[in-house]
């Protein structure tokens, strides 16, 4: 099927960066990268976790940045105080 579609220029710049370094066709890279993408999720590949311990109920709403953060103050007024 022959159609017109417009691309991101960032994405442009990985497609062509792709055919550079493969060699194949522009078109060829383009339905492979679609073929990849959306085969991932049509074949329902599920993710396993890399622990087994399930994640604190307590800790799912967080914001883990502000969270390391108020960790690493805990840590360094424990340190002062020794």
């Amino acid at each position: 099927m022959r159609t017109t579609i417009t691309i991101d220029a960032d994405t442009e710049a990985l497609l062509r960066h792709e055919v550079e370094r493969t060699g194949l066709s522009f078109k060829v890279v383009l339905n492979q990268a679609i073929k990849r993408a959306l085969g991932r999720r049509a074949s329902g590949v599920q993710l396993q976790p890399l622990f087994s311990a399930p994640f604190p109920p307590e800790l799912a709403q967080q914001s883990f940045n502000r969270l390391a953060a108020e960790w690493d103050d805990e840590a360094t007024v424990r340190e002062m105080g020794s």
